[in-house]
């Protein structure tokens, strides 16, 4: 049974129960600089950021100014948003093609994502968490990480097979994944813990399936390996990078399987069979000593001609399901959205953006809303 609301009822009350992070949350998730939103209001810069710090709180006037330019009712201002335990150790693809305003929407997405998930769990039993325990020996070695991937394919009970749906698996062992929205396409996949679940990011811009898998097991790396390391690092991408392809193709079987030379026709039934792209394959030959130099050159001469998306389309990208899933059962109970964002001062926009996030089928919506 949903419980009653604890929404505030007018502006004076979100004021008494204003929360400076929510302020935060929204600029960001809207992709507003403090400058713009102080035009947009009628106050100063630095006000906002006093706002923004606790320094001090917006009259009930003002507020009623940042939820208009916001788009936002007033109640989600008190609706408790804390400020993350460690806000800054989210794992992004790359950081060099993105600026920070993206970086900070998507962390956003992330944070509101976090907030609908506890409200959906709050009715629904969501799987539980079950991760490997992976140590990995300092200073870390290609060896080391390979040796880790094995042990959490063995984790997983996956033998030494293909892994039929890479999203699939993650989400039935308690990993949050979700699509970020189209408004974020420039942010490349990305991980995050929120509490005590793990939350995976992955981008709408390409539609494939052999990248879909990668970023999902890339990501994978870094909760598994990466617990209290400072993000960034290419040394770290480098790291989570070899565990996914490791984790993706066991080098014992893609050794035996990989043509000896650059046999396309094989090398796309190799695709098709392990889920992993032609780009992917010729490189994992040419670290594994089956490629020699001026073979693996040539390859990626050849796949540079034929361009994005490279040949043997595999199909659309993988796309979570946990979300939707979660909504559709709650809703044959008669528990619809509209109701969850009622009950938990949010607005139903953000509970709609990520539910598509996290449906499956949603490549190509339309519906989705956006910042």
């Amino acid at each position: 049974m949903i419980r009653g609301s604890s929404r505030a009822a007018t502006p004076a009350l979100a004021v008494a129960a204003f929360q400076p992070h929510a302020l935060t949350l929204a600029r960001r998730w809207r992709r507003m600089s403090k400058k713009q939103l102080a035009v947009h209001t009628g106050v100063t810069p630095a006000a906002v950021s006093q706002y923004e710090l606790g320094q001090a709180r917006p009259s009930a006037g003002v507020l009623g100014r940042l939820a208009l330019a916001l788009a936002l009712p007033v109640e989600f201002f008190a609706a408790g948003f804390p400020t993350l335990a460690t806000p800054g150790h989210a794992h992004f693809r790359s950081l060099r093609v993105t600026t920070q305003a993206e970086r900070d929407q998507a962390l956003a997405f992330g944070e509101i994502a976090w907030r609908v998930i506890d409200v959906l769990q709050r009715y629904v039993h969501l799987p539980d968490l079950r991760l490997p325990q992976l140590d990995l020996p300092e200073p870390a070695t290609t060896a080391g990480i390979e040796g880790a991937a094995i042990e959490a394919r063995a984790a997983f009970e996956l033998g030494d097979e293909p892994i039929p749906h890479v999203t699939r698996l993650l989400e039935s062992h308690g990993i949050i994944i979700l699509t970020l929205p189209d408004a974020s396409d420039r942010v490349d996949a990305f991980s995050h813990w929120y509490g005590q679940r793990p939350f995976v990011f992955t981008s709408p811009s390409k539609n494939d399936r052999a990248r879909s898998r990668m970023d999902a097991a890339h990501e994978l790396g870094h909760l598994l390996l990466h617990h209290d390391a400072e993000p960034g690092s290419q040394i770290l991408e480098g790291q989570a990078t070899a565990f996914a392809s490791q984790f993706l193709v066991p080098t014992s079987r893609l050794r035996d399987e990989l043509p000896g030379r650059l046999d396309f026709d094989r090398l796309h039934e190799l695709k098709r069979r392990w889920g992993m792209s032609l780009k992917a394959l010729i490189y994992r030959g040419h670290k594994i000593g089956v490629y020699r130099d001026h073979t693996y050159r040539r390859g990626m001469t050849l796949l540079a001609e034929w361009g994005y998306p490279e040949p043997g389309d595999l199909g659309p990208r993988e796309v979570p399901s946990i979300a939707g899933q979660a909504v559709r059962l709650l809703a044959s109970e008669g528990v619809h959205l509209d109701a969850l964002a009622a009950r938990s001062a949010m607005p139903i926009e953000f509970l709609e953006a990520v539910v598509a996030a996290g449906t499956e089928f949603v490549s190509g919506r339309t519906d989705t809303p956006t910042p």
